[in-house]
């Protein structure tokens, strides 16, 4: 559970989400709406799965990529 909160990615999608909230108070109610929702949810998704995904790689995978990122 650990890795879900402390990821950067879950936090700023978590940040996304409080906009996402203000805008939906705040703003107006058109169509730009519910894309700004579709995108949030997207990008919530798409967070929780690089998390999900970084923790199945074993530990020969996280050295690979490492080095990988180095090279870079």
């Amino acid at each position: 559970m650990r890795k879900y909160i402390m990821n950067s990615a879950i936090i700023g999608a978590v940040f996304g989400g409080f906009q996402t909230l203000q805008a939906t108070r705040k703003g107006p109610r058109d169509w730009r709406l519910v894309f700004i929702w579709i995108s949030w949810i997207a990008t919530l998704a798409l967070a929780i799965g690089s998390v999900a995904d970084e923790a199945n790689d074993t530990p020969a995978e996280k050295k690979r990529k490492k080095i990988q990122d180095r090279l870079k």
